[in-house]
This record gives C-alpha cells, sequence and structure tokens, in this order.
C-alpha cells in the first residue's frame, strides 16, 4: 500500500484529499506538512512512496520543495495539486520534477485517476 505523504498549508483541505484517498483506497497517509520546509524534512524522515504537494504555501512553496526534495529522492512520486494555472507559473511543475498536477477543481474527479498513472510508472 502507497505512503502518502500529504502538503498543504489549509488543514481543511488536507482533510478533503485524505478523504479521497482513503475512499478510492489509494494508500494510507503517512504523514502531513503545513509548508515546504516541513514537507522536505517530514519527506527525509518518512520516506513516503507519494508526495501530493500544494504550490502556495509559507515559508517555502510547492515548487521549491519539490526541487529540493527531488535532490535527496529521486524516486518518490510527486503530484502537484493546486489552485494555480501552472502555464502562468515562472518554473512549471515538471520543470521542478513534479510527476503529475491536478487542479484542485477537479481534484475530486482527478485526483485518484493521477495518482495511480503516476505509480505505475517505473520508479
Amino acid at each position: 500500500m502507497l505512503r502518502i505523504l500529504l502538503v498543504d498549508d489549509h488543514a481543511v483541505l488536507r482533510r478533503g484529499v485524505e478523504s479521497l484517498i482513503t475512499r478510492a483506497s489509494l494508500g494510507t497517509i503517512c504523514g502531513e506538512a503545513a509548508d515546504g520546509e516541513e514537507a522536505i524534512s517530514l519527506a527525509k524522515t518518512l520516506k513516503p512512496d507519494l508526495i501530493v504537494m500544494d504550490i502556495s504555501m509559507p515559508r517555502l512553496s510547492g515548487l521549491d520543495a519539490t526541487r529540493r526534495i527531488r535532490e535527496f529522492d529521486p524516486h518518490v512520486k510527486i503530484i502537484i495539486l493546486t489552485m494555480h494555472d501552472c502555464s502562468q507559473l515562472g518554473p512549471t511543475p515538471k520543470d521542478v520534477g513534479a510527476d503529475g498536477v491536478v487542479e484542485k477543481t477537479s481534484a475530486e474527479e482527478k485526483l485518484a485517476r493521477v495518482i495511480a498513472e503516476v505509480t505505475a510508472g517505473p520508479n
């Protein structure tokens, strides 16, 4: 079963994502972080299989955290879950090493599918 780290500065959103993951039997939540710095620390300690990462957070953005996590763990799968139009960003999620992107507005319909697609591929 996948071990998943949830990263978002809004607890209510983390609860919603956890509910989606649980209902779809996609894995277990091994930890939660409210900002990019905490995400890096937990990724080092918990060694999750998958990280679901927000972009806009205090202290360190999800894009910067993704880039730094890739430096020490190139195999963890990272899905960016965002309210932003990623084409309007400087570096895109793919530029920093994310494996997938889901807009928060379509998370209920798409997150489970993207998790399955991203984790089905080779490491």
